[in-house]
């Protein structure tokens, strides 16, 4: 696995990443961390690496837009001194444009998210072990569909900048397209973005099988 003892790892992003953690930064005991896919992580590290102690931290808000999370990512990402720094931003950038049509200083439109997130990058390149660009996503299956249209395209910008940049890409939404295979999005998201703690459970998973994850070690 790529992370070594005592490194902490820090998870930039939204509601989805927030879940109810302490605002702005949450850690440690009882709920801090909240109830997504961040706790789902140390649950899974604490579980199958004992041996090992990882320092998570949840540096998510909800409402935040890439335009929000930039502003305070010295705050609540550079000034922790990571080890390792995950990004996921960029659901409420694509949301605003369609709950919001008429409130367009709320909308982050696609070349401005790209810059907002290559800033983000650029500010921790070097002085961490490594970045994950984990990407928005929405749960809809149908190409098609107007919003999901628009979400790829802020999809294939993180992806675009995780090569540019040598981050790791986690993507999210080509994970719950296999998943809705077999599954209706209403499993897992009533509103089709905030996961319920099976949607947490899978973005862990697919977080954790990029950083070398043996799911099957024994100590």
């Amino acid at each position: 696995m790529i992370f070594e003892n005592l490194d902490r790892i820090v998870f930039a992003g939204d509601s989805v990443t927030d879940m109810g953690s302490t605002i702005p930064v949450g850690e440690g005991l009882f709920d801090n961390l909240g109830n997504g896919y961040v706790r789902e992580v140390e649950n899974l590290l604490a579980a199958v690496y004992p041996d090992y102690s990882f320092r998570v931290t949840n540096s998510g808000i909800g409402g935040h837009t890439s335009r929000d999370l930039l502003a305070r990512f010295d705050r609540d990402v550079v000034s922790l001194d990571p080890d390792w720094v995950s990004i996921c931003i960029g659901i409420n950038d694509v949301w605003r444009q369609f709950d919001s049509p008429a409130i367009l200083d709320a909308q982050v439109m696609p070349d401005e998210y790209e810059a907002n997130v290559e800033k983000m990058i650029t500010a921790v390149k070097g002085k961490v072990k490594g970045i994950f660009i984990m990407s928005p996503y929405y749960m809809e299956p149908n190409r098609a569909d107007t919003m999901r249209a628009r979400m790829d395209e802020y999809v294939d910008i993180c992806r675009r900048l995780a090569e540019k940049h040598s981050c790791v890409f986690v993507d999210l939404q080509a994970m719950f397209d296999r998943y809705f295979a077999h599954k209706h999005s209403t499993f897992i998201a009533w509103d089709r973005i905030h996961p319920n703690r099976m949607g947490a459970t899978l973005i862990a998973r697919e977080f954790l099988k990029n950083c070398g994850y043996d799911f099957n070690r024994q100590v």
